[in-house]
């Protein structure tokens, strides 16, 4: 069987499954000393929101996100916070923990480990 390509993954995941498992990576970034700062407290939910549907657009599911807010330009949306090597690494850390306790396929996170590992490389900008 082939790999699974990023944009055929929300066929694989659906709504429900990417809802978990960005609600799994923000329960560590609430209490996470390099990420949380970098989020304003009172707009957790809005980032939730927001990476689920932008999660949602990129791995193949309806463009809500497009519609809502436009192109991604992630470099340019993130370029107010410092993220430098560690803050990367520690994304990494939480989405990878993510991805365990939603128990996804292997199948699957052999698709998503390295478009979350190219993503965090991408918007280091420090």
């Amino acid at each position: 069987m082939s790999p699974l390509s990023v944009e055929e993954l929300f066929d694989h995941l659906g709504d429900s499954q990417l809802e978990q498992l960005v609600a799994a990576f923000y329960r560590g970034v609430r209490s996470d000393e390099i990420l949380s700062p970098m989020y304003p407290a009172d707009d957790l939910d809005g980032a939730e929101y927001r990476l689920k549907e932008f999660l949602v657009y990129r791995l193949g599911g309806p463009q809500r996100y497009l519609t809502e807010r436009g192109h991604p330009a992630l470099r340019m949306r993130h370029a107010p916070f410092a993220i430098d090597q560690s803050a990367r690494d520690r994304w990494m850390e939480l989405m990878t923990a993510a991805m365990q306790e939603v128990e996804l396929s292997d199948e699957i996170r052999q698709t998503l480990e390295p478009f979350f590992d190219q993503m965090a490389t991408f918007l280091i900008n420090r």
